[in-house]
């Protein structure tokens, strides 16, 4: 492993020992299966302690980019990153933003619109019959009037990961996970009565048939169709809670 490691400070070492390798993975200095020096090499190359190379070792374990190896020909090796990981990675973060008021509610709507088009149109393009038999069996139980609405809501996600993953493109399924996993829960929450959900499906529907027609113009505009309907009836959700919460405080009631 032919690196130059610049001097550190001598704080968080460990982090920082974890940094740079992890580093050399992302420039391409390490490559995918290529053995680590030994922890003693380590521990003489960047003048630190082997207890502190086993921590930054784990670090970067954690991190799902080195795994290790026992044995005669063992060791810590690079590993592939795992896109599922990745994602969840992602998508964590994205939920604890959410959680905190990071994003308004109508600068998630706005991505989810924007980002969704683009979907339906690489799906029409690259979808497989697989693709659609997902998406209609989510509908087909979304139309059972006995699903409860968690289930109901959970059958949503599951229909906009199958769009995603029709799309047939690797890098946008990663970053739409976050869209998926952490945004349409958000949406969710504040929207979802018996009327809302013959809404859902019926737009459902609608961008499924073109897909299946393989119209990309038509399903984009589906999409934006379905999102903005559900816009509206988010923004409804929100005024009412706005004035409920307005008609506690001049009654005297609690104000949470």
């Amino acid at each position: 492993m032919a690196l130059q490691y610049n001097e550190i400070v001598r704080t968080g070492l460990a982090r920082q020992v974890a940094d740079l390798i992890r580093n050399a993975i992302l420039d391409g200095q390490l490559q995918v299966d290529e053995r680590l020096p030994s922890e003693d090499e380590l521990a003489k190359r960047f003048g630190i302690s082997r207890p502190t190379v086993r921590e930054a070792l784990k670090v970067l374990a954690a991190q799902s980019l080195i795994r290790a190896r026992r044995g005669p020909t063992g060791g810590n090796f690079v590993t592939r990153p795992d896109p599922e990981a990745l994602a969840r990675s992602i998508t964590e973060a994205s939920t604890l933003l959410v959680g905190v008021g990071t994003f308004g509610i109508d600068e998630i709507v706005a991505a989810r619109i924007e980002t969704e088009t683009i979907c339906c149109r690489l799906a029409a393009t690259n979808r497989t019959d697989e693709d659609l038999a997902r998406l209609q069996e989510e509908i087909d139980l979304q139309r059972d009037e006995s699903v409860s609405d968690t289930d109901f809501c959970a059958s949503d996600v599951r229909f906009h990961r199958a769009l995603v993953t029709a799309t047939g493109n690797g890098p946008l399924w990663l970053m739409m996970h976050a869209v998926i996993e952490s945004f349409i829960p958000v949406t969710n929450m504040l929207i979802f009565d018996e009327q809302e959900r013959r809404r859902t499906v019926d737009g459902h529907a609608s961008v499924v048939d073109a897909i299946a027609a393989r119209d990309a113009d038509r399903a984009a505009q589906q999409i934006r169709r379905h999102l903005d309907g559900m816009c509206a009836v988010v923004n409804q959700a929100l005024d009412r809670r706005v004035a409920h919460s307005t008609t506690k405080t001049d009654t005297g009631g609690e104000t949470g």
